[in-house]
């Protein structure tokens, strides 16, 4: 006798807004199909006034490559340090070590689960006192949470250390009413197919002027000289958006608002249908915060019952993912220098990604809550 299998349920599934394959039909009726083209001037121009605050935009292949090139224009080079937030996926570090640089990692605090200003603070007056003064500053907007940004910039601003803006995870994300993406020196996007809109693959540079944003188009174009020949007197990369991918970019744009909303309509149905749930807590957002709500996390009361659910909802075809293991833990920076707590240790242990995608219906969330409920009664 054959079992039924249930519908899957992703994480966090691409979701498209309808109007993609006009700018992609564009682009093929044009023959522009190449790194460079109205779409991707247009999906720049779209960032940017949704972003606001004068930011420049240059799209590229990945959001990995937008971090690359924002260290290399901060000047980060061999034996170099810079100081990144542990809690995070690989991407956020995993640049500093192609330009030869040390990641020094820094523990997470409690109320958004991003850098700590303390330890931040901490790590560079010992990092100072030891002649190695830090070239950057690496902290992320995780989950859509921004992170404690006034005292960030502060820290910033007080030892003269640049800030790199991870807001891979937090477009539509905003602190004060400003929108994530426009505070620090650099920052840069992801629009990676799990992200809150998407290219397929793909990413972008925000910068503060005109000028920085055309050394990082002409690092990201392979570093060609202008001249009739092929010359090159810099090392460049091919991290360039392609027109066909940056259409794509500009129908997501037409439905960020909508994404954002629903994303947030997720964490509130969970809020409502999990809070009286024995030993579950959800991220909230602090004053002035206002989060994109891209992934909704829980926590659980111990590693078992984060395993337990788990394994629950996969028994049942629903996706769920543990918490970002933190960089000071991963054996590829076993090395690494860090500065710990214990915040994101706990938090990785028993925290647990409940599916979050804008594409999930009400019966999709009514099924992983009675899984969750019912597994906890």
């Amino acid at each position: 006798m054959e079992t039924s299998v249930q519908k899957k349920i992703w994480l966090s599934s691409p979701h498209m807004g309808g109007t993609e394959q006009n700018y992609v039909q564009e682009a093929f009726e044009t023959n522009w199909i190449a790194p460079l083209g109205p779409n991707v001037s247009g999906f720049e121009r779209d960032i940017e006034t949704f972003v606001g605050n004068d930011v420049h935009v240059a799209c590229l292949s990945s959001g990995t490559g937008a971090l690359h090139l924002a260290l290399e224009l901060l000047g980060v080079g061999a034996d170099d340090e810079v100081l990144c937030q542990s809690f995070t996926f690989a991407a956020s570090a995993n640049p500093i070590t192609y330009l030869g640089a040390k990641p020094i990692f820094i523990d997470s605090e409690t109320d958004t689960w991003n850098i700590s200003p303390e330890l931040l603070e901490k790590a560079i007056k010992e990092r100072i006192k030891l002649g190695k003064k830090p070239k950057a500053i690496i902290a992320v907007h995780l989950y859509g949470m921004p992170y404690m940004i006034n005292e960030v910039m502060d820290i910033s601003k007080i030892y003269d250390i640049p800030v790199i803006e991870d807001s891979a995870e937090a477009l539509g994300s905003r602190y004060q009413g400003v929108n994530c993406g426009s505070f620090g020196d650099l920052a840069i996007l992801s629009f990676n197919g799990n992200k809150i809109i998407t290219t397929s693959g793909g990413g972008a540079l925000l910068c503060k002027d005109a000028d920085t944003k055309d050394k990082a188009v002409f690092l990201a174009t392979q570093a060609r000289d202008n001249a009739p020949h092929y010359q090159h007197s810099h090392i460049g990369y091919n991290y360039r958006m392609s027109n066909v991918l940056a259409g794509i970019g500009r129908g997501q744009m037409e439905v960020l608002p909508e994404r954002v909303a629903a994303r947030r309509r997720n964490y509130f149905f969970y809020k409502e249908n999990l809070n009286n749930t024995q030993g579950i807590e959800l991220l909230e957002e602090p004053s002035g915060f206002y989060s994109n709500r891209w992934l909704t996390t829980i926590l659980t009361p111990s590693f078992e019952m984060r395993e337990k659910i788990r394994l629950a909802l996969g028994d049942e075809n629903i996706e769920s993912r543990p918490l970002w293991k933190p960089m000071h833990l991963q054996p590829v920076f076993e090395d690494a220098v860090s500065y710990t707590n214990g915040v994101s240790e706990d938090l990785f242990n028993r925290g647990l990604c409940l599916p979050s995608g804008s594409n999930l219906e009400l019966e999709d969330l009514t099924r992983i809550t009675n899984i969750i409920n019912n597994l906890l009664k």
